[in-house]
């Protein structure tokens, strides 16, 4: 059994309060293996041993604020730290810029050690504890979080956990016929049992990487590689694998990471004859990774990224008694956003955001517009089928739309993974390409300059309108366009997600681009207004309204009795009439970025256009 005798008080009460519920579900995982326990009991105390004093004061500010995070004081930005300032140390340079965007959540998008040319963005990590090297080293990382904890941001960073690069040293000594390091991942002989996998194992990318396993030539082997033939699945049905992964989560947290976003979590228990996702396992693992940050570092929480309907996603919270993930990805209202602006129809969003709304105010999700991956159109088809929506044809048309290829869009995107004959392809390109500002720019056309910025700015409105912590990826905040120059580049040519990915154009901060810095100034306003009133906190009530458009999303936001927000968005090019309040009552409501109330602002939206009217407090009577 483990020795706590050099145990402090404050690590043994962490402990022994959640230690029964630990080793049950360790065991339950891997048998009564009490060395192995006991090594991951050792390794707690250790990491914890090590955390710097000014980690456990903020550990310790968060347990006695277990919601923080959970208010309306977050607002997030995530980034590429070499398309942003260079390397880690650009990045701690421009926090200034960083501050002046009103962001205090960071999310530091891969940067860990992994092999050029075959690194998938930085997600075939082939070293968990190695900053890659063009981006600095671990202690650059450590003064870029020490200068954001003292600058009042949290820091978020991906923690691969679902596989490794082929590249990492467990790939190599497996490789190399090292029985030890091979039983960490899935190996096998022949195809007999690979293809009993793949009967019913889905394909992630049919296109560019077919099938769930790889052959190894070099070792005559065959090994498990879901993603792609460079990454290698973990076993965690490896008791040494949870272990060591476990150990690098920890390691990273006391380099001053905030937010552990776990990537490709639904991934990561593989059982023959099942789909090898979302396995009652998987939460097991999970509720066990929140276990022990509560014990070694209270302060971190855990983002679960799981790109999938909401009956899949809501699971990862866990329970109020047994917690999993702090934070989920709002994944279906970023997709189901950009239908909307496709089919100018928003009954698959007020849908949507019914069901998100209908969930416990403890479910916290990170919501944005577009991130570093494409979006792809996982949509209600069950719900959409009744309208004589089919699938096929559907994605066909979004596709198709916002590509540019359908008569009369401007949106400039580029697809990922076509795949034709099924007809799932995803779609790539930034938020401002995708509203239309690359085409309004090239043809040199303001109406649709205009047009393009007012849907750019309603989209923004629309995301800071959600409860839970809304997230800008970096260059949307300055209307940033599509960057074709990945197409000249041998390593990046055939992924199209580098369309999105460009270099922040700084030329147009410096230089103050009047386009740009209308975005970027519209953007703060709306960031303020959230950030001042209570009403858009993660404990108000939300519901939809109906407006008589089918064309414009209309939000209530209460909190109690007497603090109502009525918001409205029109996801059309065409001005619309809405539905609005009696007379006598709208004048009640003001527009906070006009000033005006309902009734003066009348019962139309100009186009692509939005309003957040926040009642005003019933006049007291002598």
């Amino acid at each position: 059994m483990f020795d706590e005798s050099g145990w402090n008080k404050e690590f043994k009460e962490r402990f022994n309060h959640r230690y029964d519920e630990l080793k049950w579900l360790y065991f339950s995982l891997y048998g009564e293996d009490y060395q192995a326990l006991d090594w991951l009991t050792a390794a707690m105390w250790d990491y914890y041993s090590e955390r710097k004093s000014s980690l456990k004061k903020l550990d310790r500010q968060r347990e006695k604020n277990p919601d923080w995070y959970k208010g309306n004081g977050l607002l997030g930005m995530m980034m590429y730290s070499n398309l942003f300032g260079g390397n880690l140390q650009g990045v701690r340079s421009r926090l200034d810029y960083i501050k002046d965007c009103g962001v205090n959540y960071l999310h530091l998008m891969p940067l860990l050690d992994s092999p050029k040319g075959k690194d998938d963005g930085g997600y075939a990590v082939a070293d968990f504890r190695k900053v890659k090297p063009e981006l600095g080293t671990m202690k650059d990382l450590e003064e870029l979080t020490e200068d954001c904890h003292n600058a009042g941001i949290s820091v978020a960073l991906d923690f691969v956990m679902n596989h490794t690069s082929e590249e990492h040293i467990w790939a190599k000594l497996a490789r190399q016929g090292d029985l030890a390091a091979r039983s960490r991942y899935f190996f096998y002989d022949n195809w007999d049992i690979p293809n009993q996998f793949e009967r019913t194992m889905p394909e992630v990318f049919p296109t560019t990487a077919p099938g769930n396993f790889t052959w190894l030539d070099d070792c005559k082997q065959v090994v498990m590689t879901t993603f792609y033939p460079y990454q290698w699945d973990l076993n965690y049905g490896n008791c040494m694998v949870f272990n060591d992964m476990t150990a690098n989560m920890l390691y990273l947290a006391n380099r001053g990471i905030d937010v552990m976003r776990l990537d490709a979590v639904p991934y990561i228990w593989k059982q023959l004859g099942t789909n090898c996702r979302n396995l009652p396992q998987v939460h097991t693992i999970v509720r066990m990774m929140r276990i022990i940050t509560e014990v070694v570092c209270p302060g971190v929480l855990l983002l679960g990224e799981v790109v999938m309907e909401p009956s899949k996603v809501v699971p990862y919270f866990g329970t109020v008694e047994k917690p999993e993930c702090h934070i989920l990805y709002n994944v279906t209202t970023m997709a189901s956003t950009w239908n909307t602006i496709a089919t100018r129809d928003v009954g698959l969003l007020k849908r949507q955001a019914d069901q998100v709304a209908g969930l416990p105010k403890d479910y916290v999700f990170q919501n944005y517009l577009r991130c570093h991956d494409d979006i792809g159109w996982g949509l209600d088809y069950d719900w959409l089928k009744q309208f004589g929506i089919d699938q096929v044809a559907h994605k066909k048309y979004l596709n198709d739309y916002l590509t540019g290829r359908w008569y009369g869009s401007d949106s400039r995107g580029e697809l990922y993974n076509d795949d034709p004959k099924l007809g799932d392809a995803r779609l790539c390109g930034t938020t401002a390409s995708l509203c239309g500002l690359e085409a309004a720019l090239y043809e040199k056309d303001k109406a649709k300059e205009e047009k393009a910025i007012a849907c750019i700015l309603m989209l923004h409105a629309w995301l800071f309108t959600q409860s839970g912590i809304p997230v800008i990826y970096s260059g949307d905040e300055i209307g940033q366009l599509n960057d074709y120059t990945y197409k000249k580049d041998p390593e990046k040519w055939a992924d199209s997600r580098y369309l999105h990915r460009g270099k922040f154009p700084w030329e147009k901060v410096e230089k103050k681009d009047p386009i740009s810095m209308r975005i970027f100034n519209a953007l703060r306003v709306m960031e303020k207004l959230r950030a001042e009133h209570a009403i858009f906190s993660g404990q108000a009530g939300v519901e939809t309204m109906e407006t008589g458009s089918r064309s414009v999303l209309g939000i209530l936001r209460y909190l109690g009795m007497d603090q109502h927000l009525r918001a409205y968005f029109n996801f059309s090019e065409q001005t619309q009439h809405f539905w609005t309040m009696p007379d006598d009552e709208a004048e009640r409501y003001v527009d906070l970025f006009s000033g005006k109330t309902m009734k003066e602002l009348g019962d139309q939206l100009e186009p692509y256009g939005y309003r957040w009217y926040l009642e005003q407090p019933k006049a007291v009577e002598a």
